[in-house]
């Protein structure tokens, strides 16, 4: 793939991510791309992640990998990976946008299934991604949710060396258990009460004190009081101290809390941090549900009236203030 980076998209622990411009559109296969760099000599961390993406291509749920390269630019050897872009930001992103205000929680729960399906098919494949937080968390423009950044993802099995962020962090994976599985499932228990909150699960400055709390004791993350009574018993199924009791993925899938919540996608989907109500786009001149002219007999056309009435509503004919078309400050992108 021929392409040249784009502006700075932003910068993790191992690597930075640019937008890749493809140099020719005619012979790009995904116009809309992200490249993920570092220097060839410190590429483990993002070989480790290329070969699991490899593995994981076909859950809808991930985020897609495209091919990698070797490059040299400013004279260091870097290595690239070239990933699908998704230009809805971040989950943390979003609840940094949100302000005061919290995802509403059919939201929260839309989110929360397409989560437990990527993890579900991660840990069918035998992986822990050991570090999910809203930051590795991205969103499509059509509000798809994608899980990203597998740098620290392993095998399931074996312990020792502490992996992913502090405040997401399972007790077994302060404690230098075994990690599996169930450790992505506390994660992502700390995530939904974020997002539900506005705030990280935990309340604590101090490193120390908080690996504390989180690997001794009976102490579990607060879970909001503005959950309804399904979104705390699936917290709580996430916040079970022994990983050999609490709920798996799959098991989780199969919560009230999901159970019956479909992913939104295309016209239903609204953009990232914006949840107000909105009618569904048309997906042509003629797509309005109202706006059903039909035919009698085969000879005829379709209804004027109908069509004069939707035109007239549209322009506002009558009006003593005519719209005015050249302002989009109300629009709403779909697309």
């Amino acid at each position: 793939m021929d392409w040249f980076r784009g502006e700075k998209l932003g910068r993790g622990s191992f690597a930075q991510v640019n937008l890749a411009i493809p140099r020719s559109q005619s012979s790009f296969l995904h116009p809309l791309m992200a490249v993920k760099s570092c220097g060839a000599s410190l590429s483990s961390s993002l070989l480790n992640e290329k070969s699991i993406l490899e593995e994981l291509k076909d859950c809808p749920q991930i985020i897609r990998y495209y091919g990698d390269s070797y490059s040299f630019e400013n004279g260091e050897k870097l290595y690239n990976v070239l990933l699908e872009y998704a230009s809805g930001g971040s989950l943390a992103d979003c609840l940094k946008s949100a302000g005061d205000r919290t995802i509403p929680e059919p939201q929260v729960r839309r989110y929360t299934k397409a989560l437990l399906k990527g993890l579900h098919y991660i840990h069918k494949f035998g992986y822990v991604h050991c570090d999910l937080k809203p930051q590795n968390i991205l969103l499509t423009s059509d509000g798809g949710v994608r899980i990203a950044d597998f740098g620290l993802a392993k095998r399931a099995g074996g312990g020792g060396e502490l992996r992913g962020t502090p405040l997401y962090m399972s007790p077994e994976m302060v404690a230098g258990s075994e990690q599996g599985a169930a450790a992505d499932v506390w994660a992502l228990g700390c995530v939904v009460a974020e997002m539900a909150s506005g705030s990280p699960a935990w309340r604590c400055s101090d490193l120390a004190a908080l690996l504390m709390r989180i690997g001794v004791g009976e102490e579990v993350p607060e879970i909001p009081g503005d959950l309804s009574a399904e979104g705390r018993d699936f917290a709580e199924k996430c916040f079970v101290k022994d990983p050999r009791g609490r709920w798996t993925a799959e098991m989780l899938l199969n919560h009230p809390f999901v159970c019956g919540e479909e992913e939104m996608n295309g016209s239903e989907e609204l953009r990232s941090g914006d949840w107000k109500m909105a009618s569904a786009s048309p997906r042509c001149p003629f797509d309005f549900e109202e706006w059903s002219c039909s035919l009698t007999s085969p000879a005829e056309s379709w209804s004027v009236s109908k069509a004069e009435e939707r035109l007239r509503g549209l322009v506002n004919v009558g009006a003593e203030i005519a719209p005015n078309w050249s302002s989009t400050d109300d629009w709403l992108t779909i697309r």
